[in-house]
């Protein structure tokens, strides 16, 4: 009997402990909450309790026979607060008449009590210890003094009535043990014996509440919260915002803010939520002042937003031509706008033809097309899945007839002249080269709007500058002998395959020189020697010195880089 009294007794102790956890994470969770919030009846310092109880043991027995229920009781109680949460209460419970007159459970017990006001509901947790009286189950009578124990909870709801001062006990739910000596156990075994009992009590009924914890009587701080816009779309921050009166100017005050949606950043006066990732919808908002080092609840406010579902976008669409000719390229343009700036895609539908591209502007291709009416749509749709079109039309004509064919003008070959000839001056133009000079200049007098490409060669055992000087020299004939514009010649370089000078007549539009005709810097090429042959002059007499065989080249004379055709 001694082992299941000890058994019993570290239960009790083990369930004793439990709603001390249970709210010892609530309060500091809640910053420790002393008065009541902003609106909300202040904490009382004296509670009394009356009401109904109901006594159900469990695996307690006297020599086999079963404490039975007992359903009609009574339980009172007193608390005294001496701190917003924590106070002592002293409670007695009275439970006759089980099956029997002799079943009963009295208690007279005292302990702590712990408790926790959000609103106008107060729910405590209690421990109590103190003596016990329990008759039956084998004839025990009810006035042996035994010692026991009581640790549970409730929940209190203060009614807005006669000033917050009532309240219902909406529940009480106990844990209770109680260990009575009855003495030896009598002949027939029916008096007597150790009674160690367990049971769970149920209580209910009337709570008056007296007195006002607030410090000096004083009212709680004016504290009130507003959220800003009221209407956000999803992504909006809303700006949350708090004001207090009456605030203890010597404690420091600190702002708690909790959503039912969304992330809340800071924690002052001011705060935003994070509404990215909400759905529309309306969400609650809680602010909390907070004092002091252990941040003390002073006050607490609720506000409230409503998120706004996104509007769908708005398109308009466009094209740079309302008529065209069957074949002919058309440029749309889809104007489209999200009232909330989300990012857009775009797409295009066309009853004939085809159309390229898939962003703000896009190509509508004709070709093979029938006249007619073509109607394009632009459609939009946004990241949210929401999407508008609008149309455009374009008329197509029969085609135009076809433009006269048109004829490029084409280089013509002139005569080339070679420089085998003279061995010793290979750059020199000769008398059988002026002749073919000649007539080149009469076709450019002739043909007066075209130019005279001429391309300067050299043999395997030369270098470009002897391809560059026979052009010079063939150019300075024409320029200085036959008049020729220089503006009208484009000397150019060409392959090393032989001593030669080549020339091409070009009209206007022509095709642009050979690629292996290449331009050089006149200026950077120094000639020696004659350019062309000249007339001999009058014979010396004899003895006197000989007259010179040619006369000297003519002055060198920077020809202009003629540009490429």
């Amino acid at each position: 009997m001694r082992n299941a009294t000890w058994n019993s007794m570290h239960r009790l102790l083990r369930v004793a402990l439990m709603p001390l956890v249970a709210i010892a994470p609530v309060r500091y969770t809640l910053g420790q909450a002393a008065p009541a919030a902003y609106g909300s009846p202040a904490m009382s310092r004296v509670d009394l309790f009356a009401g109904y109880a109901y006594l159900y043991p469990f695996n307690s027995d006297i020599g086999n026979i079963n404490y039975p229920s007992i359903p009609f009781g009574a339980d009172g109680s007193v608390a005294a607060y001496f701190t917003h949460h924590f106070g002592v209460q002293v409670e007695g419970n009275y439970s006759p008449n089980g099956d029997t007159d002799n079943n009963c459970v009295y208690t007279a017990q005292a302990g702590p009590i712990g408790r926790f006001q959000a609103g106008r509901f107060v729910p405590f947790a209690h421990v109590l210890g103190g003596g016990a009286i329990v008759g039956g189950p084998r004839a025990q009578t009810c006035d042996k003094w035994g010692y026991g124990g009581t640790v549970g909870g409730g929940l209190d709801y203060i009614l807005p009535v006669f000033h917050d001062r009532l309240a219902i006990r909406a529940f009480q739910a106990d844990f209770v043990y109680a260990h009575i000596d009855n003495g030896p156990i009598a002949a027939g075994g029916f008096r007597g014996g150790i009674g160690d009992i367990t049971a769970v009590r149920g209580s209910a009924g009337i709570v008056f509440r007296f007195g006002d914890m607030n410090p000096g009587g004083k009212e709680p701080p004016t504290f009130n919260c507003s959220a800003e816009p009221q209407n956000p779309f999803p992504g909006d921050p809303v700006i949350l915002t708090a004001s207090a009166i009456d605030v203890n100017p010597k404690r420091k005050p600190t702002y708690l803010w909790t959503s039912s949606g969304g992330t809340v950043g800071g924690d002052g006066a001011r705060a935003a939520v994070d509404t990215a990732s909400l759905a529309p919808g309306t969400y609650a908002v809680t602010g909390k002042l907070v004092e002091g080092p252990k941040q003390r609840l002073v006050a607490a406010c609720t506000t409230a937003f409503t998120v706004r579902a996104y509007q769908p976008p708005t398109v308009a669409c466009s094209a740079d031509r309302a008529a065209i000719h069957s074949g002919d390229g058309v440029a749309i343009k889809a104007t489209a706008r999200s009232p909330q700036n989300r990012p857009l895609l775009y797409s295009y539908g066309t009853t004939s033809g085809v159309i390229v591209g898939n962003g703000p502007t896009a190509a509508l291709s004709t070709a093979g097309t029938s006249p007619g009416n073509i109607t394009v749509t632009c459609n939009v749709s946004d990241d949210k899945g929401q999407t508008a079109s609008a149309t455009t039309s374009i008329v197509v004509a029969a085609p135009p007839p076809p433009p006269p064919a048109v004829v490029t003008p084409t280089m013509q070959s002139l005569c080339s002249i070679t420089f085998d000839r003279d061995k010793k001056r290979p750059d020199r133009v000769d008398n059988e080269a002026k002749g073919c000079l000649d007539d080149v200049a009469l076709t450019l007098n002739r043909e007066t709007a075209d130019k005279l490409l001429i391309i300067g060669s050299h043999a395997d055992s030369e270098t470009n500058r002897d391809s560059a000087i026979r052009t010079m020299n063939v150019a300075d004939y024409l320029t200085h002998e036959k008049g020729i514009d220089p503006a009208r010649l484009d000397l150019r370089i060409g392959p090393d395959n032989n001593r030669s000078v080549a020339m091409m007549l070009v009209p206007p539009g022509a095709a642009p020189a050979p690629a292996a005709a290449a331009s050089f810097d006149t200026s950077s090429i120094k000639r020696t020697g004659q350019a062309y042959g000249t007339k001999r002059t009058t014979a010396a007499p004899r003895g006197s010195a000989k007259p010179r065989a040619h006369a000297a080249p003519p002055k060198k004379r920077k020809i202009a880089k003629a540009s490429q055709f």
